[in-house]
């Protein structure tokens, strides 16, 4: 799978103690799997040391920019006027990560001028997915 849009942004993880620590996070789309995106913490954040990478449905972040969104393991939602929050959850834990609505909102623009909502081409990512589930066929 290429990367076709990476765009580096800072952002601010939240502790359970409320507290702010700034990071650089990497937003990335791939044309390969259009319907999602990808959210790459750096390795320090990481509970074993490696980078962390949360994928999600390009229509989630859509949606959690205007209004709460999300169920299971992933959820968004504007938090104030110009931020919004994205709640991740796995068996190591919970993150809280803040990022400044702009960014979020401007790379999410340039994902749809690569492939227009509705003009998905599903076939190849429908596919892929069934694999990862399923095994080879």
């Amino acid at each position: 799978m290429s990367v076709t849009l990476r765009q580096q942004t800072r952002a601010r993880l939240i502790t359970p103690e409320r507290q702010e620590h700034g990071i650089t996070v990497a937003l990335r789309y791939l044309v390969d799997d259009p319907l999602a995106v990808q959210v790459v913490f750096p390795a320090e954040v990481g509970a074993d040391g490696s980078e962390v990478v949360w994928v999600f449905g390009r229509e989630l972040l859509e949606r959690g920019l205007r209004v709460p969104a999300g169920c299971g393991d992933v959820h968004v939602w504007p938090c104030g006027r110009a931020r919004t929050v994205l709640e991740v959850h796995s068996a190591g834990g919970m993150a809280l990560v803040q990022f400044d609505e702009p960014v979020l909102r401007r790379f999410l623009l340039r994902t749809y001028s690569l492939v227009p909502a509705g003009q998905e081409p599903l076939t190849e990512a429908v596919d892929r997915d069934l694999s990862t589930l399923f095994g080879p066929t």
